[in-house]
């Protein structure tokens, strides 16, 4: 039996062959998103660098889970599980959310491989939450089922922005008459870098010289521009707050999680940010929040990892 685990992001898609026995990957590749036109066509050319055949694959993929048909909310691939199953000739498919597999590697990644961001404590066996800003703005929580863990899926990055200063609610406005509802991930992502920015820029009267997320991130950190420095300012704050209503949703006293692919790009600047004062400001739980641990992921491949996990499961 030849195992197989992808991660498939909105920019990239990751794979790995995976030791069904000791669980260790190996044969990682990575392939631009962009550079094919469907999924099995990414699929195909991996499974090409191989030698033997492919009969166990697990997909962590950035969509939601519904029903047979998967379609990719920022990149325009979409498949039927069944037709794909048969096309590769596998023996099982197992196609989940991108952060219910990021989720499942939570409890296996090594302390080296995470950053603590404030104070707390994390309690045994509780539930977690993890989040993360990329090219979308994923959502999961993790909880302990007898002797597994088990992901709750959801598409929480698609809950309303609440904002909570008046520089928050003016951009608010502002999205709103572009966007109509605007959602975190408006905010928290890639793309909302870009929006958090242009919408600065429109209350200043001024501008934007920065089209590019990279470029919007690379101009706080070194800052040479104000108003990208208030852009990434503002990003923390928003993620501190989202991060917030997470813990308070489900009493996540495991900690709550920070993955994808953004903050990783300014790590410094985000351990010197208001994230973690943002997170705590919930009035009367501020306390209650206080003892609940944050960390931002730095594991390389997360998705890849908790695909593993899932796949070993549903092996046992």
């Amino acid at each position: 039996m030849l195992a197989v685990v992808a991660d498939v992001g909105g920019t990239n898609i990751r794979l790995a062959v995976l030791d069904t026995f000791n669980g260790e990957m190996s044969k990682l590749r990575e392939y631009p998103c962009a550079q094919f036109i469907t999924l099995d066509a990414a699929l195909a050319q991996y499974f090409a660098t191989l030698t033997g055949t492919v009969t166990h694959l697990c997909i962590g993929i950035a969509s939601a889970m519904e029903n047979d048909f998967v379609k990719m909310l920022n990149l325009n691939w979409q498949f039927s599980k069944v037709a794909l199953k048969e096309k590769l000739a596998l023996e099982a498919l197992y196609v989940i959310n991108d952060y219910t597999a990021i989720s499942l590697a939570v409890p296996f990644i090594e302390e080296a491989d995470k950053i603590k961001i404030g104070t707390g404590e994390e309690v045994p066996n509780s539930v977690k939450a993890i989040f993360g800003a990329g090219t979308g703005l994923g959502v999961s929580h993790l909880i302990k089922c007898e002797e597994k863990w088990v992901s709750l899926d959801g598409e929480g990055g698609h809950t309303s922005f609440a904002p909570n200063t008046r520089q928050q609610i003016d951009v608010l406005l502002l999205l709103q008459d572009q966007f109509g509802h605007v959602s975190s991930e408006r905010l928290l992502s890639g793309q909302g870098l870009v929006n958090i920015y242009h919408s600065l820029c429109r209350l200043a009267g001024k501008q934007p010289n920065y089209f590019e997320a990279a470029e919007i991130s690379k101009s706080a950190i070194s800052g040479d521009c104000e108003l990208a420095v208030q852009t990434l300012n503002f990003f923390c704050q928003a993620m501190g707050s989202f991060a917030g209503n997470l813990a308070l949703s489900l009493d996540c006293k495991g900690g709550i999680y920070i993955a994808g692919g953004i903050v990783p790009r300014f790590i410094e600047f985000f351990k010197n940010s208001e994230f973690r004062e943002y997170f705590e400001t919930k009035g009367r739980f501020k306390e209650y929040l206080s003892n609940i641990p944050t960390y931002l992921i730095t594991h390389k491949n997360p998705g890849l990892l908790g695909a593993s996990v899932y796949l070993r499961q549903e092996l046992v």
